[in-house]
């Protein structure tokens, strides 16, 4: 089994997520996506919000990215703000920026013309109906196409019954990701409605959805990637590589790419106090004064704790500001 460039980077977490809308000419019932961003025209890096175009290249730096995915909603329906966002992209870590691109549509030639020298790697998800007449649909012209005018191509799908009627189409792909089925906020009444449980209480994977892909699976272009593998293993790593960027020098990273420092919040009339207790007590550097909080390393300020008034607490949060883990008092 040969995994694409994209896969190869993905799996060191080296990839940015680019979220360029929320649209989408579908409506898939086993659709993941939140109903946050569903319909809407937002733009993500990985998990922040995009206001302007130069803090794509920002989150970008903080995880020393070797690529991008461009996901949706479906991109070709903002094709010009894809190019663009790939222009900068190129134009700032260079061509070796490997970029894919999902899509839901079969790209005619015109919009293939727009996308070469910018997009790499280009991910055709066909639906679901036409699985069984796959060599009949536009996605296979515009895979022949795409191969000719040098792009990597591929199918990506979700695990669902009916993936060995995918196998015609090998020959004309460099390669074929399976998803592992996962139950989500928004597909979740109709993940019931079909009868579907998930396999275990750990991950959102759906019983039985690995059965399905079985047969597809014994082909050498053919790739499963489990629920598990993308919370355990890419999650992680792209993690570790934003902590190591921008992890003050007092937080600590955890194997799992989560930071943990101390927060001490005092009452108002007690925080200059509390400052030069901080100031006289540890080194520069160890510590941050915030408005309404200061915050330094754990063990830090567990040894100190009895001296200082106010509440304090640990927390264990994604880097970079990211969403927060757990919070143990202390």
């Amino acid at each position: 089994m040969s995994l694409s460039k994209g896969c190869i980077l993905c799996n060191q977490g080296a990839k940015m997520v680019l979220f360029v809308t929320g649209r989408c000419h579908r409506t898939c019932w086993y659709c993941p996506l939140s109903s946050e961003r569903k319909g809407t025209d937002t733009v993500y890096a990985n998990e922040h919000p995009v206001d302007i175009p130069t803090q794509i290249i920002e989150v970008a730096e903080n995880m020393s990215a070797l690529g991008t995915g461009i996901t949706g909603g479906e991109p070709l329906l903002v094709l010009e703000k894809v190019t663009a966002y790939c222009q900068l992209l190129k134009a700032h870590f260079g061509p070796e920026h490997q970029i894919h691109l999902y899509t839901a549509k079969a790209p005619a030639d015109a919009d293939l013309a727009e996308m070469q020298g910018l997009v790499d790697e280009i991910r055709l998800h066909p639906p679901h109906e036409c699985w069984e007449k796959i060599l009949e649909s536009d996605f296979i012209r515009s895979a022949k196409r795409a191969k000719e005018m040098g792009f990597d191509i591929g199918i990506e799908v979700p695990a669902l019954p009916g993936l060995e009627l995918l196998i015609p189409a090998l020959p004309y792909l460099d390669f074929l990701n399976i998803n592992e089925l996962e139950w989500g906020e928004s597909n979740a009444y109709q993940m019931r409605e079909r009868g579907y449980e998930l396999a275990d209480e750990l991950h959102n994977a759906i019983e039985g959805a690995k059965g399905w892909a079985e047969e597809l699976c014994r082909h050498d272009k053919v790739h499963w990637c489990s629920s598990a593998f993308k919370d355990s293993v890419q999650l992680r790593e792209r993690l570790k590589r934003i902590a190591e960027n921008t992890a003050r020098p007092f937080d600590e990273i955890t194997p799992d790419g989560t930071i943990v420092y101390g927060v001490l919040e005092p009452l108002i009339q007690q925080k200059v106090m509390c400052t030069q207790l901080c100031e006289q007590a540890l080194e520069p550097g160890s510590f941050e004064v915030f408005l309404d909080r200061i915050e330094m390393a754990w063990w830090l300020l567990e040894k100190i704790a009895d001296e200082l008034p106010g509440k304090k607490y640990v927390i264990e949060r994604y880097p970079n500001g990211g969403m927060v883990v757990e919070v143990t008092p202390i």
